[in-house]
C-alpha cells in the first residue's frame, strides 16, 4: 500500500539475561573520531558506537505538533522531553520543516535556527541525543514544499537547488556542532515520498549529500531515512546503494508495507518484519553483520487495542534485537492532538497520550529500554540468502516470508 497516497486522500528477566555483559558484541566498527577542533563531533564518535544498542523515539510535539516551529513555546516542549527521558529513551529524531527554516533559496531563518538551538540544548540537559532531519517536505501526509520547488527530479539534479541545499545544511550544522548530544543528520523524512527520480540520479545525489554532511559534521552518523518503498521496488534510491552506507535505515510498519495481506496482527509477517527487513538490508549489502537501524516502526493498525499494540512492541523488538538489529527509534513519542486535521491514525500512535500519560506501549518501551539500551548488539546468527532476483513488491514479500519460514493462511486478526 502506498503510504503517501493513502494519507493524503513487560519484558521478562530473561531478556536481560540474554544481553548480559558477557555476551559477544557486534563486530561492527565504531564511528571514526573527529578532529579535536570539533568537540561535539568527537563526543558523537564516542557515544555512537554501532555495536551498542540504542532505543529512542521519533518526536511528535504535544503542543501544536510540528507547527510549533512557527509558534514557539519551550515550556510544553520541556515537559515532553521530561516524559520521553522518563521512558528511558536515549535519543530522539526531530523534524525540521524545510520551508519554515529556509523559505528562500539564499536565506535560512535565524529565528528558526535559534529555536533549534534551544531544543538541542534542552535535549542535552536531559541526556537525550538527537538525529536531525533536514529536507522534511512530507510528514504524516502533510506536505511542506519550499517556495523554490521545481518539478522532479530537480531536487536531485538542479544546480540552483543544490546550492540552496548546501547553504541550508551548512547553516544548520553551525547550530548543531555547538552541542554534545549529536547523532547526526537524517537527509529528510522519507524523501522518496516527496521528491522522486531515477535511481541513478538519486544515488548520485545521495553520495554527494553524504559527502557534504560528513564534511560539516565529521564523526557523526548521517543517514538517509527512506520509507519501505525503495527496498520493495525501484524508487529514487537503489537498495544496494542504501545498504552500502555506514548505517542503513528501515521504516517498518505492518500496515503500510502490506504485511496484513499475508497474516494477522501477531503473525510472523507482522511481529518478525523488522527482523526480516534487517536481513534483507544485509543481503543487499553483501554483509551478514551489517549494522542496521530501525528508524521508524509501529503497527499503524488503527483498530488494534492498546494492550495488543504493547504486546506487538515487546515481541517485535525482542526478536529484532536478538537477531542483531542495532538501533531502534519508535514512531512516535506522543499522540497528536485531535484538534489538528490529520489522518485519524495519527492521533493514537504515541507511547504517551497527548497530555503526557504513559500508555501500555510506553510501559513496555521503558522495559525494553532497560533491557537493551547500551548493551552489546547481538551477533546475527544467520547469513541471509541473496536478495530477490527481481526487485518488486511481490518478489520481496516472498523473500521475507521465505526468510521467516511463513506460509500465509490469510489476513485478519
Amino acid at each position: 500500500m502506498d503510504r503517501r497516497n493513502f494519507i493524503t486522500a513487560g519484558v521478562s528477566a530473561a531478556l536481560l539475561a540474554k544481553l548480559a555483559p558477557g555476551q559477544n558484541a557486534h563486530p561492527a566498527a565504531t564511528v571514526h573520531a573527529a578532529p579535536a577542533s570539533r568537540p561535539a563531533a568527537s563526543a558523537a564518535a564516542g557515544r555512537n558506537a554501532l555495536n551498542r544498542c540504542r532505543i529512542g523515539v521519533n518526536y511528535t510535539p504535544s503542543n501544536n505538533w510540528y507547527f510549533c516551529w512557527n509558534d514557539w513555546h519551550m515550556d510544553p516542549i520541556k515537559r515532553d522531553l521530561d516524559a520521553i527521558a522518563g521512558l528511558g529513551a536515549d535519543h530522539m529524531r526531530i523534524m525540521l520543516i524545510w520551508p519554515s527554516f529556509q523559505p528562500n533559496l539564499t536565506w535560512v531563518s535565524p529565528a528558526h535556527l535559534d529555536r533549534l538551538n534551544q531544543l538541542l540544548g534542552a535535549m542535552e540537559e536531559r541526556g537525550l541525543d538527537v538525529l536531525v532531519t533536514a529536507f522534511t517536505g512530507q510528514l504524516s501526509g502533510q506536505f511542506f514544499l519550499p517556495p523554490f520547488q521545481k518539478p522532479d527530479p530537480a531536487m536531485y539534479n538542479d544546480a540552483e537547488i543544490w546550492k540552496a541545499q548546501e547553504l541550508y545544511i551548512r547553516e544548520v550544522a553551525k547550530v548543531m556542532k555547538g552541542h554534545g548530544n549529536l547523532i547526526g543528520f537524517d537527509f529528510g523524512n522519507e524523501m522518496d515520498t516527496c521528491w522522486k527520480a531515477d535511481t541513478a540520479i538519486g544515488d548520485t545525489w545521495m553520495t554527494k549529500m553524504f559527502a557534504l554532511m560528513n564534511e560539516v559534521l565529521p564523526g557523526c552518523v548521517h543517514i538517509n531515512g527512506v520509507d519501505h518503498d525503495p527496498w520493495f521496488q525501484p524508487n529514487t534510491f537503489s537498495p544496494r546503494a542504501l545498504a552500502s552506507k555506514l548505517l542503513p535505515v528501515m521504516h517498518v510498519y505492518p500496515y503500510w508495507t502490506g504485511a496484513l495481506k499475508y497474516g494477522g496482527w501477531m503473525d510472523p509477517t507482522s511481529t518478525g518484519l523488522i527482523t526480516a527487513f534487517g536481513a534483507l538490508i544485509r543481503s543487499y549489502a553483501g554483509d551478514p553483520h551489517k549494522p542496521v537501524w530501525c528508524g521508524e516502526f509501529n503497527t499503524c493498525i488503527e483498530e488494534m487495542p492498546e494492550k495488543q499494540q504493547a504486546a506487538w512492541l515487546e515481541k517485535t523488538v525482542t526478536q529484532a534485537a536478538e537477531s542483531g538489529v542495532n538501533w531502534f527509534t519508535y514512531w512516535d513519542s506522543h499522540d497528536v492532538n485531535r484538534k489538528l486535521n490529520l489522518n485519524t491514525l495519527e492521533y493514537s500512535l504515541g507511547l504517551l497520550t497527548n497530555d503526557g500519560k504513559v500508555k501500555e506501549q510506553g510501559r513496555v518501551f521503558r522495559q525494553l529500554a532497560a533491557a537493551y539500551k547500551g548493551k552489546p548488539v547481538a551477533v546475527p546468527s544467520r547469513t541471509p540468502p541473496p536478495p530477490p532476483m527481481v526487485q518488486s513488491t511481490e518478489a520481496t514479500w516472498q523473500w521475507i516470508m521465505d526468510y521467516l519460514g511463513w506460509k500465509p493462511k490469510g489476513a485478519g486478526k
